[in-house]
């Protein structure tokens, strides 16, 4: 009996997850407002009542997508209880937080930075969507200020950085407008735009190495 459960549970599983795949390529090919549940439901080789029963209705399949995006699965853990954000905090250094936190975040962004230009276009027109994050709250900014804090509280880290301007330099230069531009625009591969974002960052962020 229990053997069964766990088979139709993970095909419960397999089954979300072809559904968010096909929803996010689609949310990003042809828009969100473009985009039918019949579309995704051909894509994911599912009926569609499959994924009104799975998500009720397409805002909060769209939020499901993002929360996916953003964590890399579907488990219900909070960026900053991930164990690539714990790297940061626990980092000796300042610079040894600076490289797992580029590290880290390139992994989000390459999986997030085209889903949340879609979802800024989307919600530019559509109230809904607006609605599916009625927080005033940036979570992004929340987690890269939690750095900031972290960061420059270790040695190395610039002694006349306060903890909020770092803050704000590491969300101009982390975000996913950037990241888009580079990797997608000027098509740069992520591991060079790593490199950039950590040279840029620890010559902002990290004590001169000289007099």
């Amino acid at each position: 009996m229990a053997e069964g459960k766990g088979k139709r549970g993970a095909k419960a599983q397999e089954t979300r997850r072809r559904i968010i795949e096909a929803a996010g390529a689609l949310f990003v090919e042809q828009g969100y407002g473009a985009t039918k549940l019949q579309e995704i439901a051909d894509r994911a080789g599912v009926a569609v009542q499959t994924i009104y029963f799975v998500f009720r209705n397409k805002p909060t399949l769209l939020k499901e997508l993002v929360d996916v995006a953003i964590a890399g699965d579907d488990d219900p853990v909070p960026t900053m209880d991930r164990p690539w954000f714990a790297e940061v905090t626990s980092a000796p250094t300042a610079g040894s937080a600076l490289t797992a936190l580029v590290s880290g975040t390139r992994g989000t962004l390459e999986r997030v930075a085209a889903i949340a230009e879609m979802v800024s276009a989307a919600a530019a027109t559509d109230p809904e969507i607006r609605g599916l994050w009625p927080d005033e709250t940036d979570p992004r900014y929340e987690v890269l200020s939690t750095a900031a804090r972290s960061l420059t509280g270790k040695p190395g880290a610039h002694p006349a950085l306060p903890a909020d301007e770092a803050a704000d330099i590491l969300y101009a230069v982390l975000s996913p407008e950037l990241f888009l531009v580079l990797t997608r625009d000027r098509a740069w591969p992520p591991a060079k735009w790593q490199r950039w974002a950590h040279d840029t960052l620890r010559a902002q962020l990290l004590a001169p190495d000289g007099p």
